[in-house]
């Protein structure tokens, strides 16, 4: 009876993190439906546009993101029902409301959220800090459940019929029917499990164990692939994989040149500004576009770039290098090799 009574106040004293983690996910629906319309495709700060920022560095479920980025319409309706599912778990472990199914949501949520985005981050680790303390509270209540000031107390000491039943031990409240040899062993073996969780994703995105540490958010960078010259036409992909998820990175220059330093083409910010949209091609749902003063890349976006000159045709076969330039005087190369 004495154990029963110690696992009952646990869910009360964890009130404060019930009630914190709770708005915590509310909060993203309230956010995202109520104060500003975020799941509407052709608004800034559309919701999908930021899953997108996930994509350049996230851990195991890439692949996922990627075609949910690449298929706009089932990107938009993954992204409702994923602010639904938010709402709900918030709401419901805020009043204390079948609340170790809910922490299961919290759990898996902040899984998602430590996998996708844990490398973002530009003045602290934000993302990741908010993915494991995810997981971990998650856990936590699921092994609590909530005491005195919840609904699942409440109909528990209403002695409704279905309070009784093992199940709603499992997905509400009260005593876990867990043997008392075995139950620590399992808080253990999960909380190692978090643990382990915690110092895997602090290494491989931060290198935060050993090794160099290394911010991912910090400065734009830029890959450069598939390029080509056939005939009067340059094109190549540009994917944009690190800097601040908020701010795209500026480009002012791009320059193609020979082996001896030559200049073959070469694009001014103001060239870029004036970029047809036919000249880009993008991928995802973050765009490449040309911007007042340069031509902007946001974080994830990528995009096939086409350029036409005639003086292309005349281009011997050999090496031929492609700049690129920041504002902030980065600026990344690619050869292309014509045959």
């Amino acid at each position: 009876m004495k154990q029963i009574s110690i696992k009952n106040d646990a869910g009360l004293l964890a009130l404060g993190v019930r009630l914190v983690i709770g708005w915590t996910y509310f909060s993203a629906f309230w956010r995202r439906t109520i104060l500003a319309n975020k799941l509407d495709p052709e608004v800034a700060g559309y919701i999908g546009e930021k899953f997108n920022h996930f994509l350049p560095n996230a851990l195991g479920i890439k692949p996922i993101i990627q075609y949910l980025v690449e298929n706009p319409d089932i990107l938009w309706l993954n992204m409702v029902i994923f602010t639904v599912i938010e709402g709900i778990v918030g709401l419901f472990i805020i009043f204390g409301l079948f609340t170790r199914i809910m922490s299961i949501g919290v759990f898996f949520l902040a899984m998602g959220i430590l996998l996708g985005s844990g490398w973002i981050g530009t003045t602290c680790l934000d993302e990741w800090q908010i993915g494991v303390l995810g997981i971990a509270t998650g856990f936590m209540l699921f092994l609590t459940g909530s005491g005195t000031y919840s609904v699942d107390n409440y109909l528990i000491k209403n002695n409704y019929a279905f309070t009784k039943k093992k199940w709603f031990a499992w997905l509400g409240s009260g005593v876990l029917p867990i043997k008392d040899s075995v139950f620590p062993k399992i808080v253990l073996a999960g909380s190692i499990f978090v643990l382990g969780m915690t110092l895997m994703t602090n290494q491989v995105f931060h290198g935060g164990l050993w090794g160099t540490l290394h911010n991912k958010s910090v400065k734009p960078k830029l890959e450069i692939t598939e390029s080509k010259i056939e005939g009067d036409l340059l094109t190549f992909d540009v994917f944009r994989t690190e800097g601040v998820d908020v701010y795209g990175s500026w480009v002012i220059e791009i320059e193609l040149y020979d082996k001896h330093n030559n200049t073959i083409l070469k694009y001014t910010q103001e060239d870029l500004a004036d970029l047809s949209k036919n000249s880009i091609s993008n991928y995802y749902v973050a765009k490449i576009k040309p911007g007042k003063h340069s031509m902007i890349v946001p974080l994830g976006a990528k995009a096939k770039l086409s350029f036409q000159k005639n003086r292309l045709l005349a281009l011997p076969n050999g090496t031929y290098t492609l700049k690129m330039t920041d504002i902030s005087g980065a600026f990344w190369e690619h050869q292309i090799l014509k045959k």
